[in-house]
């Protein structure tokens, strides 16, 4: 891979107070172009279109290729949405926080963000890489409401904590969230791998079909349609080798699931009664 050695600098003219959708903003859009051209992309404010430069300042030409260029974001990006959308190479590094929908569709590239990220990160992701130092919203990796197509490759990395319905309907990939999630993570998971370091408010993996969720922390209950198969002195995450002892239970059979939902058994004393059925 060729090693990325040009740089485009965003920074925010002052605080937005509308929402700006700006899926322009990824390398493929900027490759090639001059600081000048870059400025006369158009973004919508609220519903006006308006040229980037009218938003922000833009500093630095665009490498010729997408895969030699990094996008850097300075400033508070919060209102900013769609950053990255289908982005296939390069970096686009966020020095600060994000808006709803970074990295949608992506499939390839780096997105990094120095910050907290809004809801519907990495929503029907295909691939590349997206990491995030603070907390993400809802939906990671999921699909739009009364969609099927949730994320189905590519990795996503979370330090903080995460919203609810962490991967719904994911179909392949893998999201790692370092800090606690809400409610129904790994809802309608068809395929791919969650991995949560910490706590889950309840209700994991609730109509998953397949795929796997690795709870390292503490989480109030099982769902009735999940049956425990063993206990799993380990659990794989991709390369890494999870130390347990795991819970490990076969779900969600009401909808003739037959996912994997491992949940910490140190962690989790208050479900030891399904010991008894092993």
């Amino acid at each position: 891979m060729m090693a990325v050695c040009a740089e485009v600098v965003l920074k925010p003219k002052k605080a937005l107070r509308v929402p700006v959708y700006a899926p322009c903003i990824r390398p493929d859009d900027f490759a090639g172009l001059s600081e000048a051209e870059i400025g006369s992309l158009e973004v919508l404010k609220g519903n006006r279109k308006v040229r980037l430069a009218e938003l922000f300042e833009v500093k630095g030409d665009a490498a010729s290729k997408p895969e030699e260029l990094t996008i850097c974001l300075s400033g508070d990006f919060g209102k900013v949405r769609q950053v990255g959308f289908e982005m296939t190479s390069g970096r686009v590094v966020v020095e600060g926080d994000i808006g709803l929908l970074a990295g949608e569709h992506m499939r390839g590239g780096t997105i990094e963000i120095h910050g907290s990220a809004g809801s519907w990160l990495g929503s029907r992701m295909l691939g590349g890489t997206i990491i995030v130092h603070g907390s993400a919203g809802d939906y990671v990796g999921s699909s739009y409401r009364g969609a099927a197509d949730g994320m189905r490759g590519g990795t996503i990395i979370i330090e903080g904590d995460v919203g609810s319905e962490l991967g719904n309907h994911m179909r392949g990939g893998t999201i790692e969230v370092k800090g606690s999630v809400g409610l129904f993570p790994g809802i309608h998971l068809h395929d791919g791998a969650i991995l949560i370091r910490g706590d889950c408010e309840g209700r994991p993996g609730a109509f998953m079909m397949g795929g796997k969720i690795i709870i390292c922390g503490h989480v109030p209950s099982v769902l009735p349609g999940f049956s425990i198969i063993r206990i799993s002195k380990s659990v794989k995450f991709g390369k890494e080798k999870i130390e347990g002892p795991f819970y490990t239970f076969v779900g969600d059979l009401t909808e003739g699931g037959g996912g994997r939902l491992h949940v910490s058994k140190e962690r989790n004393s208050h479900l030891s009664h399904y010991e008894s059925y092993l």
